[in-house]
């Protein structure tokens, strides 16, 4: 089974649970751990927007503070298929490779566009540029 197989599932089911009473657009996200253990997350609006929280990084903060640190692949579902934000590429980019493969599909799973962190996100903001 691949990887869209196993994680659009669960990345669904984590849209379900969203929290998004201003912009009624619901984001789950699924991403999994060299382990093959899965982290959902999903998107948490706050009344000031700017407190809200992507899917993605709730995914990744609930697994780093699970102890995972190593990530092999993630997978997005929204009313329609979005990639992440640029916050999001951010965090990501300190904790994943850039060959990390993401899943994009929307919430019937009418299709699957697959593309990599580095393809979306290709110079991130990195300690060296410190």
């Amino acid at each position: 089974m691949s990887f869209p197989e196993v994680l659009l599932p669960a990345a669904r089911a984590a849209a379900k649970k969203a929290y998004a009473p201003y912009s009624e657009f619901t984001v789950g996200a699924a991403l999994m751990d060299e382990n093959g253990v899965i982290y959902t997350g999903c998107n948490i609006e706050n009344v000031s927007y700017g407190l809200t929280v992507c899917a993605e990084r709730v995914a990744l903060f609930n697994a780093l503070s699970q102890g995972a640190r190593r990530f092999i692949a993630l997978a997005l579902s929204a009313a329609e298929p979005v990639t992440p934000c640029g916050a999001c590429r951010q965090v990501l980019a300190e904790f994943c490779d850039a060959s990390l493969p993401i899943a994009l599909t929307d919430h019937q799973g009418s299709g699957v566009r697959l593309t990599h962190l580095g393809a979306l996100f290709p110079e991130p903001f990195a300690s060296e540029t410190l």
